[in-house]
């Protein structure tokens, strides 16, 4: 038995306080990665890959890492730090990235090519635990389920085309799940709208299997990696940051009472969703989060 995951980010930083929707990913544990670009089925000791849409990183629209790098930018579990500063997380990107994925984030620069990582959004692409917390909706699937979207995925053009309104993380994860069960997560008009969020798709997935309760259904967590990075927000929908911000509510209410009240009528009867309570805690799927501590790594010294 193998199982698809909806990867429920956590929002972080400038941009997620302004917009608290987070990033939806997936994790595959019986597909891995040929390359960032290019899938294939795991051999038997692999443990699975992260694919997801992403904007302006490398000129594609999905991209698949393996799920330890996708999380700790390290290769194996027993390397993860049981702490993290801005420091060592810079550091561990910038060394994954000179290894495996300089095709998709190059060297343009001297300075670059002599140690100094380059800007720009593929840093997403790794260490994600490092800044947010995350959490995993994960239903079952069928080996046949799984060769038919590596076939798929790997078939179709891979040009990158983000939207942030229509075509962005949440609506590949959406996408990616239709696939397996059809129909299975929608977009709500009323409490995000219209705009698909990665806390509609995990709602709409969470649905899905409490009809369906035939097919095995379960939840994690992994959660941020202790130490002075900043820590995320909580996952809001659309309708949903809007109703909890005093900076949106209050002139809204003021400006136009009656769309304030749809909308909060919306929210309180279709919008509301929380994590289970009883998801278990891990640092990667199926690997529980209380480990023997790692050592704390120091960053090379400039």
């Amino acid at each position: 038995m193998a199982d698809a995951a909806l990867l429920m980010e956590q929002p972080y930083g400038q941009f997620g306080a302004m917009n608290p929707t987070g990033h939806a990913a997936i994790y595959l544990d019986r597909i891995c990665a040929q390359s960032p670009t290019e899938l294939r089925m795991c051999a038997p000791d692999e443990d699975g890959v992260v694919i997801s849409r992403y904007h302006r990183v490398g000129g594609y629209d999905w991209i698949a890492i393996p799920i330890v790098p996708y999380l700790y930018s390290v290769e194996r579990v027993e390397d993860i730090p049981s702490e993290a500063t801005p420091a060592l997380e810079a550091q561990l990107r910038d060394d994954y990235r000179r290894q495996y994925l300089l095709n998709i984030a190059p060297n343009t620069t001297a300075a670059e090519a002599a140690g100094e990582p380059p800007p720009g959004d593929w840093t997403q692409l790794v260490g994600a635990s490092y800044d947010r917390k995350i959490y995993g909706f994960q239903i079952e699937t069928t080996r046949e389920q799984d060769e038919r979207l590596v076939a798929l995925l790997n078939d179709r053009r891979n040009i990158a085309g983000f939207n942030l309104l229509y075509r962005n993380c949440a609506d590949f994860s959406r996408n990616v799940l239709n696939m397996y069960y059809p129909h299975a997560v929608r977009r709500n008009f009323l409490v995000d709208l219209g705009i698909t969020t990665p806390k509609q798709v995990a709602r709409s997935l969470t649905r899905y299997a409490h009809r369906n309760p035939g097919l095995e259904f379960t939840t994690f967590v992994i959660p941020q990696v202790p130490g002075t990075i900043p820590r995320s927000h909580p996952v809001y929908g659309v309708v949903e940051s809007m109703m909890k911000s005093k900076k949106y509510v209050v002139p809204l209410a003021v400006l136009s009472p009656h769309v304030t009240a749809g909308m909060a009528i919306a929210y309180f009867t279709d919008g509301r969703f929380k994590i289970p309570k009883n998801a278990e805690r891990v640092l990667v799927p199926g690997e529980p989060a209380e480990k023997p501590s790692a050592p704390v790594l120091v960053p090379a010294a400039e």
